[in-house]
């Protein structure tokens, strides 16, 4: 005859004896809305009894701080019941606050992860781990806890012994690369050896991008990627012999500094959440770098183009390769690129879309404007219909350029820019209080 004291439900698990499938019940119990579970009852809910109830407490709690991650032992309460002279050991599981649990040797995936559901404990699926990761740690990517947790870091380690760092479990936890019981973060991911995302990089002939002379998909840490991408095409960096008088000048396509600065933005402030690859696109008279992501909320492409500005979307990661001198400071690559090309015929630019960022860098040896391949051209209706809009308006801003033209952000910055230089519009204001009135001759 069933006790209606011990049923089965979506809250009580029954065991008879203990075994070790104990620790998918509490971690379902953990990640769900927390329940009970009674040992030494059986399906039925007759009382069977345990031996020793202290010894089995012992037993449990050095197995569950042992096994399970991230420390779930905070959410636990046992008890010792008697019922009929039959000891019954009592296991309160509230839901915890750094779901998901998970078996540690399993990892962060469904044979690890379980919830409740209904009288059952069930592995979770993928997409309901990372909800409970977003739940818990927040829409920061970097700081999230990684799906992957057998990490290594051989690359990294090697370049923080290059710079004579310490890199321990402590460093690790400050430079946020692990979080609580040492649980890495994606950050971790990033950096480690196993790092899931790669760059693509592509060499056309000619302007158009039809016909391949070469292709290499790069993968590996963050650094490693850094590093291999460069040499490719520092490679390919052709050189320009010149004779002036009596001496021989070299010049360079594509700036060297330029290039390491356009590789070091791609990789550091590029949206992660995005598995497609960021590319890189080399053609006979420009370098295009693309990545996914466009800028960071309520950034313009005013705001990253002033000096000083900084506004990061992996500040962590931007922190590691500051610690390993690749950054020396916040907000400068861009203008370093802008530097580079200042006695230049011809300049970046940046088209910037709400998912993409795109830098191209156009060859130095070739006097020719990149704009006539790759960013649209601005006709003279288009810049009259924008006179029009301030007119009605009275003043405007960029991204009211964007909306009327429907156009990137590049592209209506040069028409502004275009329309201040004939003497048309007047820019008003810094920052983002940038705004473009008519100007006092028309």
């Amino acid at each position: 005859m069933i006790n209606s004291r011990y049923k089965k439900s979506e809250i009580i698990e029954l065991k008879r004896e203990y075994t070790e499938d104990i620790r998918k019940e509490i971690i379902a119990f953990a990640n769900t809305n927390g329940g009970t579970i009674y040992v030494g009852v059986d399906d039925n809910g007759d009382v069977i009894g345990v031996e020793d109830c202290d010894a089995l407490m012992l037993k449990i709690g050095n197995s569950l701080r042992d096994s399970i991650k991230p420390d779930i032992t905070a959410f636990i309460h046992y008890d010792n019941l008697v019922e009929h002279d039959k000891n019954i050991l009592k296991i309160t599981v509230q839901r915890g606050t750094l779901r998901p649990y998970y078996i540690h040797s399993k990892g962060l995936k469904p044979s690890g992860v379980y919830v409740r559901q209904g009288f059952a404990s069930v592995p979770a699926s993928d997409m309901l781990i990372k909800d409970m990761i977003r739940d818990t740690d927040g829409d920061s990517y970097e700081s999230a806890r990684s799906l992957q947790q057998k990490l290594t870091f051989k690359r990294l380690k090697h370049e923080f012994d290059g710079k004579t760092l310490a890199f321990n479990d402590s460093q690790k936890r400050t430079l946020g690369i692990t979080e609580f019981d040492d649980i890495y973060t994606n950050l971790g991911l990033l950096l480690s050896d196993q790092c899931p995302h790669e760059l693509k990089i592509a060499v056309f002939q000619g302007t158009d991008g039809y016909i391949f002379r070469d292709r290499r998909e790069i993968r590996g840490a963050l650094l490693e990627q850094l590093y291999e991408a460069y040499a490719y095409i520092d490679n390919r960096n052709a050189v320009k012999a010149t004779i002036e008088g009596l001496h021989r000048k070299d010049k360079r396509d594509y700036p060297q500094i330029a290039i390491r600065e356009a590789l070091l933005n791609m990789l550091v402030h590029r949206d992660y959440s995005y598995m497609a690859s960021p590319t890189i696109g080399i053609y006979d008279n420009r370098i295009e770098f693309t990545s996914l992501g466009g800028l960071p909320p309520r950034t313009s492409l005013d705001d990253i183009l002033l000096d000083g500005f900084s506004l990061c979307r992996n500040p962590k990661l931007a922190n590691v390769f500051y610690r390993l001198e690749l950054i020396e400071a916040y907000g400068t690559g861009l203008q370093k690129i802008m530097d580079a090309y200042k006695n230049k015929t011809v300049k970046p630019q940046i088209i910037v879309t709400t998912n993409a960022f795109k830098l191209i860098l156009p060859n130095c040896n070739i006097d020719e404007p990149i704009s006539e391949h790759n960013v649209p051209k601005i006709s003279y209706q288009q810049e009259e219909q924008i006179i029009n809009l301030v007119r009605d308006c009275g003043s405007i801003k960029r991204s009211d350029v964007d909306t009327e033209l429907k156009v990137a952000q590049a592209t209506s910055g040069r028409v502004l820019r275009r329309l201040v230089e004939k003497g048309r519009l007047k820019q008003i204001g810094k920052g983002r209080s940038i705004r473009y009135i008519l100007s006092d001759t028309m």
